[in-house]
């Protein structure tokens, strides 16, 4: 596997302005970026945090996934990447008030 985790942000901005990237996704992206750079946790045989275009859950948006376990979350703030990139993606620990 190239990636150890690897969490993908819906991005989408539906012709009628709503969907996840309308949210607040594409700056919950970048957070989780450089979270993950500033942790040396970022690259190859690591952990990756990728935008993806719709992820076809809009009515739980804002929304992840992390694969290769496929577990969703939706979140709502910065505290809310961080924690799923900290306990989840670093520790290995779904974040359960957040999973979907």
């Amino acid at each position: 596997m190239f990636y150890k985790k690897h969490i993908f942000f819906c991005t989408n901005i539906k012709k009628d302005g709503a969907g996840c990237g309308s949210i607040c996704s594409q700056d919950m992206q970048s957070l989780a970026k450089k979270h993950l750079q500033n942790t040396d946790n970022w690259g190859e045989g690591k952990v990756r945090a990728s935008k993806s275009a719709c992820l076809g859950r809009c009515e739980l948006g804002p929304v992840a996934v992390v694969y290769p376990e496929s577990t969703w979350y939706t979140y709502i703030d910065e505290n809310d990447v961080a924690e799923i990139i900290d306990k989840h993606l670093i520790d290995g620990e779904i974040v359960k008030r957040l999973q979907i």
